[in-house]
Formats: C-alpha cells, structure tokens, sequence
C-alpha cells in the first residue's frame, strides 16, 4: 500500500432506524463454513532408518553417479563444450587484456600491502586465473589479490616477523634484495622442536616473509575445502552488504595510513593491534620533516595524472570500448624516469628492486608455521570466501545465470591451496577487476586464461624491467583504487533514510576496523549485526489495525487516514516470529494496547470493587475500562512459533475466555498451525471454572483472513447484546449489528 494512500470516510455506518426484531436476528443468518483438510499419511521412520537412507542415497558409487560428481567438480566440462567461439571469443580476449593489464601494476602495488616482495604479487594473480577456469562457476568473476585481503596478510606476516626477531622500522624493498640460490634454495631442517630462528636461520626476511604468506593461503584454502565439503556456502549471507561495506571502508582508512610512509620516502615502524591507526598517524607527523621531496613530488604528480583519467573512465564508461590503462602508463613512465634520471641514486627514493624473472621450485608448507598462523588464518579465510560469493552472485543476477556457493567455495579453496605451493598468497575476487571485466565485455571463464597469458609474459620476460620503479608510485596506485570505499560514505545519508539500524551497523563496523584491527572489526560488525537482529526480533512493532471503508483490508491508522474503528473488536497485527525472547513482550504489549488485563479484570470481578492496575514488570499502567468482546492477533508475520510462543498463546485464550472477551488467531502459517496444534492450543476442553465462553471448534479460533475473524466477533457480540436486550430490554445491539452487516455486505 503506498505512503500516500488516504482514505474518505463515507457511510460508516447504517441507519440505526431498522427495528429491534430485525436487528437481533441478523447472527442467525451469519454462517461459518468449516474446512477440514486431510493431511496424507507420513510414514514413521526412525532417525537410523533416515541416516542410512542419506548414506545409501549420497554414498553409493554408480557410472552415472561418478559422471555427475566430476562434472559438478569440474564446471569448465560443462560450460566449455557449449562455448560460442564466435560470439563469446571477441569479448573474452578484450576483458582478458585490459584486467591483465591493469593487474600487473597492482599485483606489484598490492605486493607491499601483504608484506611481500613483487614477484609473488604476480604469482598471486596467475595461479588462481587457471584454477578458477576449471572449477568455478561465475563467468566474471576476477580472482586475484585484494587489497583488504592483502592488509590482512600483511598484518599477520609482520606480526611474525616480529617475532622471530625481524626489523620491521625500514621500508620492504630497501631490505631485502632477490639471490635464489641464498633465499630460495635452502632446505628447511626436520626438528620442529627448535627455536624458529634456528630453523629460519638461512632464510633472509623476505624468503621467511613469503613462508608466513604461503602457509596462511595453504591453511585459508583447507579452510575453505573444509566449509564447501561440509556445505557451509550458506554462511556468506550472514555477513550483510552493510557489514561488508563498513568492513572495507574501516580497512581502507588503515590501508591509506599504511602507505602514507611511502608517498613522502619515510622509513618508520607499522603498529599493531588496537589503536594502531592513532600511533601510525603519530609517528607520521613526528618524523614528516625526513619527507624526501623526490617521493613526495613523483606522489602529487601520480595523483594529478591517475585521478582525472579514472573518473574519465567511469564518466565515459559507455562510449568507451576499454577504460584507458593509466596505471600502466604511470608505471612505465614512471620507470623509466626512474632509470635515466637515477632517482634512487640522486635523491634516495625507494624502489621496487630486482624482481626475478620465471617460476621457483613449488614447496610443501612449514608446519610449525601453520600452526602460529592458525588462528589468525580463519578471519582470512571467512573474508576471501564472503567476498569472492557475494561478487559472483551480484554479477550472476545481472546476467541471468546460476552460481553455486559450495562449488564457488570450493574454487576460491583451491586457488588458494595450489598456489601456496608456488610461493603464492591467499586471494580472493577482486571487486575492481571483476567490475572492469563485466564491463568490457566478458562472455565466460576463458577470460580469465587470456589474464593469466600476459601476467605469463611479464613473469617471464618483462618483470626485471620495473627494477627501478619508485615505491611511492605503486603506493599512489593503491591509494588511488580506494576512491569507491571512500565513496562509501556519501551514502551513509541515503541509508540512513532507508534504515537506522543498517547505517548504525555500517558505522559501527567501519570504526571498528579502523580503530581496533580489520580482524576485531569484521568480529564487532558480525556480532553487532547479529545483536540488530535479535533487538528488532525481541521488540518488534505491534500495530493496532483499523477498516478500510467498504472494503475487507485492514491498516494501521497512525500511517493512514481515514480508518474505521471496528467497535468492541481489538485488532492486531504482530511484525514478527512469536518466540521464546519475545514471548513477555508480546503479552504485555497485547494488554498495553487493548487496554485490558483479563488478569486483573477476572479479580476484580471476584472482589467486586473498581481498581487501577498497573504491571509492575514493565511499566505499563492502563485503566480496566475499555469495553472489548473480542480480540483477533493477525499472525501474517509470525512466520513460525516455538513451544514458549504457543504456550503463550494458549495462556491469553484462557485468560481472556475467563474474562468474556474471545481470542482468535488469523492468517495463521501451516508450521505455526501445526506447532499450535501439536502444543495444545486447539485440543478441545470443556469450559474452565470462572468462564464465559468455551472454545470447543477449533475453526471457531483461527480463521484464514482478518475479515472473517472480525465478522465472527461482531456476530459474538451482537449475540451477548441479544441476550442483555432479552434480560434488561436494552437496545444498545444496534451499533453493533448495524456495523456486521455493513461488513456482510463488504
């Protein structure tokens, strides 16, 4: 129903001139057709009995059987003999290109966001092309290195680095320089018994760096394997986009803060843990007079250039065939600058350093390791799969095609466990890329491999040419990608317009990552959500309804005008589950706004004296003395009722029927019928001592619609005036009667 809906009040009511004779036989005419529908036999299985049918159905091996499993395995078997070549070659080779592309600057920018020297960026980024094509489902998804996910490696990796006794104070690629044969040619001893410096004694701080890195995407990806067997893909929709969003702006302040240092050359240590973002800023101001102008002037420089094209790119997206690679352009520019002017020389600016071209000898990961990162492996982990299912089923929606969670899982798992082996870090989907993808014009996976093909050449060919590539230059680029988590908060008004409790969960998470730690964060924001929905699930709104004139719609009146009280008839409606954690509330609610306590009305009767009650549990204080006959709980909303909720129920038909006043339920769900009726609510009884009315019908206390319900009730008290005009020869009925038969007539 619209906001702007009004209504007109117009004959509310008859003529109140129609004799009493006629009047008091109006229920007589009043018909109720019971419906009694016969539920089919269900056999009785027993709990053994069901376990081995689920074995025998899940566990049985047959040719066709074993065909489904690898194809389910395997998307790439389905999809791939259907594949368009002419229709779907075009667009796949262009987005392969242009994300391959732009994925090779920011696979070496993202790098000092994991800790990490470049080459192992772009190992990151073309590993999980290949294992994507083969086993997941989405057609546009990107996989590769994301910032956030690379924040968060970067914090375990320096916290282990740390210690094992590492300095942390100096810049990444000032540190360590590439020799294979020193840093990655050792051979790791087999007692885990000894101290770790001991065993990492003829690994440098970069080689030991990528062990951390490699071991936490081994240990993410068996994470992840573990959920997709198990069938947990359903966990992602816990994490709401709210959540989601508020957790990647929070990480992008702390990433910002992170290369700041960058930007003006300055070497200066990286706090961590809670108020890490407060101290990073400190320590900025307090060392920013060692700026290295070089750095600082090749960052402005960068921004002037990078921005402007950006959002060139995104205001002329449609017209343009393919978004102008800046950040390549800058790279290579900045480069050879870089090389012909000397800067590192001249002016002492940080650069990338020598970035080996080729693939190392794939290693099995340290135990000893996986079992420091562990714990800190499963924030990771949940953030790699949430991200890369919730991408994949937008882009899924958009295009008219079905995306499975578990499998999806199982892809991301393996594309992080295979390339650990290969001195690789964990990845996930990566929003940009996969919106650049989307955009011009990915068919299918096969884009994914033309990715992986230029990402190859420069592994093999190109790399050892950004070795004097500015840091500062790759910090701009990362710094610069974050422009849409900024956007974010923009928004925040908007949704604050649509709902209070999303925007305070969004600003919640967002500060907490920021603040704490983007691990604490994403905790905060899942349980701060979660606390949300309980609060609007234990005290939901419960609206006192009002008739739509000369209709059977029922509306609540505060928000419309124009409705028409039903007369001795409380209606309402109850916008949730009726559960244990509600169950107090709904009760004192129900007596709050129909004005009664059948409690204290049936004592008073039995004291025979007026009082004022008041329920000292919650504060409510109403007067005993509206008038109602009737009262009907639209359950539309109540989706289902646990035994508490039932038993609820049946105490305020019991209270109420002591009291005169008959309960009915409506618009009642099929599991919330069958809890009532397997709780007790409809067993017939005989009426209890004190009573006024017996509920022996059970069709006579749940109808199917809110109508049907009030024209019971009128017919009920149209009855009860009958009997008092027939004892005191009153005619008050008329109201009443006159108001039925409008409705009849509705």
């Amino acid at each position: 129903m619209a906001e702007n809906n009004e209504f007109s009040l117009t004959n509310a009511s008859k003529s109140s001139e129609n004799t009493l004779s006629d009047s008091l036989n109006i229920e007589d005419s009043i018909s109720h057709v019971c419906i009694q529908l016969e539920k089919h036999d269900q056999p009785q299985v027993t709990f053994l009995e069901r376990a081995k049918m689920t074995a025998e159905k899940h566990l049985t091996c047959s040719p066709s059987c074993f065909k489904k499993v690898i194809f389910d395995t395997f998307p790439v078997l389905q999809w791939l003999p259907k594949y368009k070549f002419r229709e779907y070659i075009i667009g796949d080779i262009m987005s392969g290109l242009v994300v391959g592309i732009i994925s090779v600057p920011q696979s070496i920018a993202y790098s000092l966001l994991a800790s990490q020297d470049p080459i192992y960026g772009l190992y990151a980024s073309f590993f999980p092309c290949i294992i994507y094509f083969l086993l997941g489902t989405s057609r546009h998804a990107s996989i590769g290195i994301f910032a956030v996910l690379c924040l968060m490696i970067g914090q375990v990796v320096d916290n282990e680095l740390q210690k094992a006794g590492y300095d942390l104070s100096a810049n990444t690629s000032n540190i360590h320089r590439y020799s294979t044969t020193e840093r990655l040619g050792y051979e790791m001893t087999s007692n885990l018994s000894k101290p770790l410096p001991t065993l990492m004694s003829n690994c440098d701080r970069s080689c030991y760096a990528i062990r951390i890195a490699a071991n936490i995407a081994f240990l993410a990806g068996v994470y992840q394997v573990m959920m997709s067997i198990l069938q947990l893909g359903f966990i992602s929709v816990y994490l709401s986009e709210p959540l989601l969003s508020g957790f990647v702006t929070g990480s992008s302040i702390t990433i910002l803060t992170s290369q700041v240092k960058y930007l003006l050359g300055l070497s200066m240590p990286r706090y961590k843990g809670v108020g890490a973002l407060v101290m990073n800023w400190v320590s900025l101001f307090k060392m920013i007079h060692h700026t290295n102008i070089c750095d600082l002037v090749t960052s402005i420089i960068c921004f002037l250039v990078m921005v402007p094209i950006k959002e060139m790119n995104i205001c002329y997206k449609h017209k343009m065939k393919a978004p102008v690679p800046v950040e390549l352009v800058v790279v290579i520019v900045a480069t050879l600058i870089s090389y012909y002017v000397d800067l590192q020389g001249r002016y002492g600016s940080s650069i990338a350093g020598t970035i080996p071209t080729g693939f190392q000898v794939p290693r099995p990961p340290e135990w000893n390791l996986v079992r420091s990162v562990a714990a800190d492996t499963v924030p990771i982990a949940i953030v790699s799969f949430v991200f890369t299912i919730s991408l994949s089923e937008i882009f899924a929606k958009k295009h008219g095609y079905i995306v499975r969670a578990n499998q999806e899982m199982l892809a991301i798992g393996c594309c992080n466990i295979i390339p650990s082996f290969f001195y690789s870090f964990a990845t996930s989907a990566a929003l940009t890329k996969t919106l650049l993808k989307d955009a011009t014009g990915c068919m299918t996976q096969v884009s994914g491999l033309v990715t992986a093909a230029v990402i190859l050449l420069v592994l093999l060919v190109i790399a050892p040419l950004f070795h004097s590539l500015q840091n500062c230059v790759l910090a701009a680029i990362i710094i610069v990608n974050l422009r849409g988590a900024f956007r974010k908060f923009i928004d925040t008004p908007r949704m604050w317009r649509v709902s209070h409790a999303d925007a305070i969960v969004w600003w919640v998470t967002m500060l907490a990552s920021a603040l704490l730690s983007t691990e604490i964060g994403l905790l905060v924001g899942i349980c701060f959500a979660a606390v949300c929905v309980l609060v609007r699930m234990q005290r939901p709104s419960i609206i006192h309804l009002g008739r739509v004139p000369d209709t059977n719609h029922y509306a609540d009146p505060k928000r419309y005008r124009g409705l028409l009280p039903v007369p001795n008839v409380a209606i309402f409606h109850f916008n949730s589950p009726l559960y244990y954690a509600n169950k107090k509330y709904f009760q004192d609610a129900i007596f709050h706004k129909s004005g009664l306590n059948p409690t204290l009305k049936v004592k008073k009767n039995v004291k025979n004296k007026p009082e004022v009650t008041k329920n000292e549990d919650n504060g409510f204080s109403e007067c005993n003395t509206r008038q109602i006959s009737a009262l009907v709980v639209d359950c539309s909303a109540m989706h289902f009722v646990d035994t508490p909720g039932a038993g609820v129920l049946r105490e305020l038909q019991q209270a109420y029927g002591r009291a005169g006043v008959i309960f009915l339920l409506a618009n009642c769900s099929q599991t919330m019928l069958d809890t009532l009726q397997k709780s007790g609510y409809f067993r017939q009884s005989e009426m209890e001592e004190g009573s006024t009315t017996s509920f022996k019908e059970p069709h006579s206390i749940h109808f199917h619609c809110v109508h049907d319900a009030v024209i019971h009730s009128l017919a009920h008290c149209a009855k009860q005036q009958k009997e008092l005009h027939r004892r005191d020869g009153d005619i008050d009925g008329v109201t009443n009667i006159a108001m039925l038969e409008d409705l009849k007539e509705d």
